[in-house]
């Protein structure tokens, strides 16, 4: 079988979008599977529908990882994404050959390429996902660096290359797109730039260009992407009739929020395209819908879900309770503490339980649970808290998923991998801080109260003692006693009525 490559494509007279030549406009510290199923998946939708032309040059952001490279450069930048799941109420799989990328890089093979980038007149945007702990500074990194070792060192460096080439040219810096997963992306990247350029005394100048040239967007991302298909590979490329050793796969469902000015449409035509690409001057209201609608939802029903015998979530979709329970949570409770537009805010809920019930995914809900102290405090506490601000009184779904994350943590035995818990006769291993864990097996033989009250009052997970919040110790109590009588299940159901 012939590997993927422009001219396989041209002897199966493949019939679709294809870009052969166009200048590298674009450079993205990432090669990994999400950016290329969200970030290159947009600019190759652009470069068709609205005329963008841009090809994206790719750069491995750490040292190990050159067989993605290698393989990318092998199939001349070509791979085949599939976007898979639910669409107004319809199983969808979509194919799309995505040919933006034109090359891929490894600095720290040849450090003098990825700075020659910095000379092409035609570049001007820069992406990035280097993961959470990518945007961080390192006071160690020094200039002289072939490359420096953190992703914001090895920015500088080529911002740098920049200046000194075009920076006495107006419009010459770069629109720098973070899709990092941490708070304010943009602005993070942003100051750990200029600490380097302080750091490494690069001169005013460089500064005021930094500040003045470039626009550092911080952004919100949103695409569950899957990734290279391992079990159904071999059989996908027998019915392409190629192999292609970089498959990707997400959700069909995909949103960018892009905070910057408006005059970004003008060089980045999402409009045009038709995509769903948000360039708003605030991005945090779409954060908080996310992450109170979305991942509060996962949060709030994942784990009394696990308890009542399920295991993926797609499943929890087709169980009326479960899925009445979420829905309850989200439409009820969770919407009205949010300040978007209501229909907005329901367009988003309806695409969420069309998500979850993707066909096409996993999802287990052990995987969710993971750190769900945190998640609980992050993505549902905002929640319950402006529930009661708004309404005077307790959200009851929401207070009903703490009950269900202290039975879930109410496990017997701490291991090296967790602590170990019960679920109807089977074990199941609780994952989170190691300090979590040692508190939840000191408190195993608690009381209904006494383990409640000992959770409620622990400030070092919420910051807060919450039996300050009127009635939330005594509803909690309520709720964990019927769990252990009865179940989350009937818990869930009594709720629906």
């Amino acid at each position: 079988m012939k590997k993927l490559s422009y001219k396989t494509l041209e002897e199966q007279n493949y019939d679709g979008y294809l870009l052969k030549e166009a200048p590298e406009r674009v450079l993205q510290f990432g090669e990994g599977n999400f950016l290329r199923a969200f970030v290159d998946y947009f600019i190759d939708v652009m470069n068709e529908k609205a005329g963008f032309n841009s090809k994206v040059v790719l750069c491995q952001p750490i040292s190990s990882g050159s067989v993605i490279k290698n393989f990318i450069n092998e199939q001349e930048g070509l791979y085949t994404l599939f976007l898979r799941g639910f669409q107004d109420g319809k199983e969808v799989n979509k194919k799309r050959v995505i040919s933006c990328v034109s090359r891929c890089l490894n600095p720290y093979e040849d450090y003098e390429t990825l700075l020659a980038c910095a000379d092409n007149p035609e570049l001007r945007f820069i992406a990035c996902n280097t993961t959470e702990a990518g945007i961080a500074y390192d006071e160690s990194c020094l200039f002289t660096d072939a490359p420096a070792g953190s992703y914001p060192g090895k920015l500088t460096q080529f911002l740098y290359r920049r200046f000194q080439k075009f920076g006495s040219e107006a419009g010459k810096g770069f629109i720098i797109l973070a899709c990092e997963l941490i708070d304010d992306n943009g602005k993070e990247l942003e100051k750990c730039v200029l600490k380097y350029a302080k750091q490494w005394n690069l001169g005013e100048d460089f500064t005021a260009w930094i500040q003045k040239e470039n626009i550092f967007c911080s952004t919100l991302v949103d695409r569950i992407v899957t990734g290279y298909p391992r079990n159904e590979a071999k059989e996908i490329c027998e019915n392409l009739g190629y192999e292609d050793n970089l498959i990707d796969t997400g959700e069909i469902f995909g949103f960018w929020v892009i905070e910057g000015p408006e005059s970004i449409k003008d060089e980045f035509p999402v409009d045009k395209a038709g995509l769903p690409i948000l360039i708003t001057d605030n991005h945090k209201p779409y954060k908080q819908r996310k992450v109170r609608i979305l991942n509060g939802a996962h949060t709030s029903f994942v784990l009394g879900a696990y308890l009542a015998g399920q295991d993926i979530v797609r499943d929890c979709m087709h169980d009326d309770v479960i899925c009445g329970f979420m829905n309850k949570t989200i439409y009820d409770e969770i919407i009205p503490t949010l300040d978007l537009p209501e229909e907005e805010l329901k367009d988003f809920a309806a695409s969420v339980t069309e998500r979850f019930k993707n066909p096409f995914i996993d999802h287990a809900l052990l995987a969710i649970s993971l750190n769900s102290t945190s998640k609980w405090k992050a993505r549902v506490m905002p929640s319950l808290k402006g529930y009661m601000e708004r309404k005077g009184t307790l959200p009851a779904c929401i207070t009903a998923s703490f009950a269900f994350y202290i039975a879930f943590f109410n496990g017997h035995t701490l291991t090296e991998e967790g602590l170990t818990a019960d679920r109807a006769g089977n074990s199941y291993t609780v994952k989170d801080d190691k300090a979590v864990l040692e508190f939840y097996a000191a408190h195993k033989d608690d009381s209904v109260e006494d383990l409640v009250h000992a959770v409620c009052t622990n400030i070092d997970f919420w910051g807060e003692d919450l039996t300050k919040l009127e009635g939330f110790e005594s509803a909690v109590c309520d709720y964990l006693t019927q769990i252990r009588a009865n179940g989350t299940y009937e818990v869930m159901k009594s709720l629906l009525k």
